[in-house]
């Protein structure tokens, strides 16, 4: 089922059957039942959680955003002209600030057509299309509200060569066998010319690694904390706000920050839109809000391949903290013209 609707020079199409509320009061259903129970982070990102995060952004310990934006400001119009792509889909768009070297190198080089932005949060996809077309005239905006884990079978048919943007890190957020699932269906979506461009946080010293997820002033620990808010306004929950303490730890056996809030004391909560669902947490219970898994170039490449992605080139950062590959998907033939596969890094 898609909802339309027109704002300006831009079209918005609501993504997915059934009411988002239930969807996602059935999600906080399951992961609760769970152990570790858990919550979807997707409810990390209200109005105030979308604040906190873009200050966590700008930490001097947070140093994903600065990464990636320089491998792309450096790598951009290598990575248009490799590809030649003429439309750009990204997924957890935001205001499209991950991409905006991505579309200024695309129109310099005088292919881009198309942006189809998705994200959850309607308003970021109506932001984005009204700044991007009043800056590129001409550009078609066709923007996306939906859930990119379960609403791909919304995305509109191609409109020449499509390059498919997965920024930020929000890979290393799903379980394994959720990332496979997820690039299976890319692929499944994408024709011999499309590429992948993907952004994944490497393996570091667990040291910087915490100190990126537990900063000095504390804005993670709120923005973790401020889910409790969320689930109680959103399903008439009673979280008792004072009740639980922020988490972040590394687990090096599966290569990931693990996020999330402890109970402080034995304690129950009722959750109304749930049928009135109580659920009890012990004393030093933990609830998961959020994982980030981190990778090496051999991980990423075993999961691509698994998935039906074969890597043309992989960047780094100049201190190789973080990575943007550009994949292929390997059921068809060889790379547009002018691609190389050298696979490179550059350092």
């Amino acid at each position: 089922m898609t909802a339309s609707a027109s704002l300006a020079d831009v079209r918005i199409d609501v993504l997915g059957d059934g009411d988002a509320g239930d969807r996602l009061a059935e999600a906080v259903r399951a992961g609760l039942g769970r152990a570790p129970k858990e919550v979807p982070p997707k409810l990390l990102y209200d109005e105030r959680g979308s604040e906190l995060f873009d200050r966590i952004t700008e930490l001097p310990e947070y140093y994903p955003t600065r990464c990636e934006r320089a491998i792309l400001n450096r790598h951009a119009p290598e990575i248009v002209a490799a590809t030649e792509a003429e439309e750009l889909l990204e997924l957890g768009s935001g205001v499209a600030s991950k991409t905006r070297a991505l579309l200024y190198a695309m129109a310099g080089a005088g292919t881009l057509r198309r942006y189809l932005p998705l994200d959850v949060d309607r308003s970021v996809v109506e932001r984005s299309g009204e700044e991007l077309t009043a800056l590129y005239p001409g550009l078609a905006v066709h923007g996306l509200v939906g859930d990119f884990g379960r609403d791909l079978s919304g995305v509109p048919e191609p409109d020449g060569w499509r390059l498919v943007a997965f920024l930020g890190g929000t890979i290393g957020n799903l379980y394994a066998p959720e990332r496979v699932g997820l690039l299976r269906r890319l692929a499944a979506l994408m024709r011999e010319r499309d590429r992948l461009l993907l952004g994944a946080d490497l393996v570091k010293d667990e040291s910087r690694l915490l100190a990126a997820y537990d900063d000095a002033q504390g804005v993670t620990r709120a923005f973790t904390a401020n889910v409790l808010r969320v689930i109680d306004r959103e399903l008439g929950a009673d979280f008792d706000q004072d009740g639980f303490e922020p988490f972040a730890r590394w687990d090096g056996d599966a290569q990931r920050i693990e996020l999330g809030l402890r109970a402080r004391w034995d304690q129950r909560v009722r959750i109304a839109a749930l049928e009135g669902l109580e659920v009890a947490f012990a004393a030093g219970e933990e609830l998961r809000t959020e994982v980030s898994t981190k990778f090496t170039r051999g991980g990423l490449e075993r999961e691509l391949a698994e998935a039906g992605f074969e890597i043309e080139r992989f960047r780094c950062d100049k201190q190789g903290l973080f990575s943007v590959t550009l994949a292929r998907p390997v059921a068809f033939g060889s790379s547009p013209g002018g691609g190389s596969h050298d696979g490179s890094t550059t350092g």
